[in-house]
């Protein structure tokens, strides 16, 4: 519900990136004087600046301090660090908050929210196509990719629609009044430590995801991650359980080869567990939180039925390249961190050959040598982040170093044998060497195909074998 009178305010958005920019349209619609800043110029933005409607000034390539202490409201876009501007505005009285709590105001359908450290997006895109399915109309965005203040005065933001949402640790950090009706947390390992103090400062920014929920609501949590199962006793919202290691009275819990569900008062539902988007346990998991969130929100079992064998999954995320001589080649370039690469390849079903490495993000690589030494053949390594990983993981396999990641594939072809499977799951960051985790994974499908194109026509066409 609309509860920020607009009209006439002085609204300042930071940063111009698409929520940037969408959420100074929706200010501008509500009868705002709207202005954005970003430090970067108008030519290094591209179209950003350029689309934003007429009468919404624009302070590009720095921040002006005098802005930030006249505004009525300042709204931030995921992701802008700390700014002294920010810090002199909030002194002075200025009510500062971020681009999603911004845009909930203005959305009065239910609300999923779904967060964790790694499978955020494929539990998002998975429970919004389940959601699809039953005609509401739906909203599938915030961190994904299309920010919240898109879905305002759509069908999906009313009361006849849902909207499903994608939260990051820098979104919740903004959150006050956000407050889903089913909000989920899949889990909590290190990342972005240049922002949080400790794993606890991390962990509570991921918790604020439950923070407006009442008795009314419902919290899904993994409890087979310690410090997600310690938070079931501090919220306030009806805990509904999820487990891939043990069965639960309720909740989701996986059993004799089924993905399990309970709902309050309800019988047990079984759905197959064998599903040929989702590959690992790690995807186990996040079909449950994805089926158990949507039917709480109002899915029936025959839609989940419908969708779950069709599924696919995201670019990059465990993404099956192609197939030859019966060695598989995926791509989870979004494995940004050790968490993320450990949870996938954890109880993998073939022996893995690992091309990891770029920049490093801190932490240890102890995690991601023990499951190696569980189901790795080999690895390369790559970037920055090579020689620490290769000290790492030597003990548990043979690894091998390359400059390039086309030199990676193939030495990581030579190095696996039929029935094992080349995995690009990185557990650092791209930019050492690539814009971003998209770029590096397309460079690796793109090397992929073409040694295998070298191989005489060896290859599958993608979308091939699977394990």
């Amino acid at each position: 519900m609309n509860d920020i009178p607009l009209a006439a305010k002085k609204v300042l958005v930071v940063g111009l990136g698409r929520s940037g920019a969408a959420a100074a349209r929706l200010a501008a619609t509500q009868g705002a004087l709207v202005t954005v800043t970003d430090k970067r110029s108008a030519a290094e933005l591209n179209t950003s600046a350029a689309d934003l409607p007429i009468g919404i000034a624009r302070e590009l390539g720095g921040h002006r301090r005098e802005t930030f202490v006249a505004a009525d409201l300042i709204v931030l876009s995921p992701g802008v660090p700390p700014l002294p501007e920010v810090a002199a505005a909030a002194a002075a009285g200025v009510t500062v908050t971020g681009e999603l709590e911004f845009a909930s105001h203005f959305v009065s359908a239910p609300l999923v929210a779904i967060t964790g450290t790694n499978g955020k997006s494929t539990t998002t895109t998975l429970c919004g196509a389940i959601l699809a399915a039953t005609g509401r109309p739906t909203f599938v965005g915030g961190n994904l990719g299309v920010p919240l203040s898109e879905a305002v005065g759509t069908p999906a933001a009313l009361p006849g629609g849902i909207c499903v949402v994608e939260v990051s640790s820098f979104q919740l950090d903004t959150v006050e009044q956000f407050h889903p009706q089913v909000a989920v947390l899949l889990n909590i390992t290190p990342d972005h430590m240049d922002r949080y103090a400790d794993l606890d400062a991390y962990a509570a920014s991921k918790a604020r995801i439950f923070a407006a929920q009442t008795a009314a609501d419902f919290a899904v949590l993994n409890i087979d991650d310690p410090a997600v199962e310690r938070l079931t006793r501090q919220i306030r919202s009806r805990v509904m359980p999820l487990s891939t290691r043990q069965p639960l009275r309720e909740g989701g819990w996986l059993e004799d080869g089924s993905l399990c569900l309970r709902l309050p008062g309800g019988s047990v539902e079984r759905y197959p567990s064998t599903l040929p988007g989702l590959v690992g346990r790690h995807n186990l998991e996040n079909a449950l939180a994805a089926t158990l969130a949507a039917r709480l929100a109002g899915a029936q079992p025959a839609e989940v039925g419908r969708v779950l064998p069709v599924f696919q999954p995201l670019a990059h995320r465990m993404e099956l390249v192609a197939e030859s001589d019966g060695v598989v080649f995926f791509d989870d370039s979004k494995g940004t961190n050790v968490g993320a690469t450990v949870a996938a390849l954890s109880g993998f079903p073939r022996r893995v050959v690992l091309i990891a490495g770029g920049r490093d993000k801190g932490g240890s690589y102890g995690p991601l040598a023990a499951v190696m030494k569980d189901v790795g053949r080999a690895a390369v390594v790559i970037g920055e982040a090579a020689e620490r990983i290769r000290d790492a993981l030597s003990p548990a396999v043979p690894v091998e170093q390359a400059a390039s990641l086309q030199e990676a594939v193939a030495r990581a072809a030579a190095l696996a044998r039929r029935g094992d499977a080349v995995v690009l799951s990185p557990a650092c960051s791209s930019f050492d060497m690539f814009a971003d985790y998209r770029h590096r994974g397309d460079v690796f499908r793109a090397a992929v195909r073409s040694l295998l194109h070298a191989g005489a026509g060896q290859s599958a066409p993608s979308g091939g074998v699977r394990p």
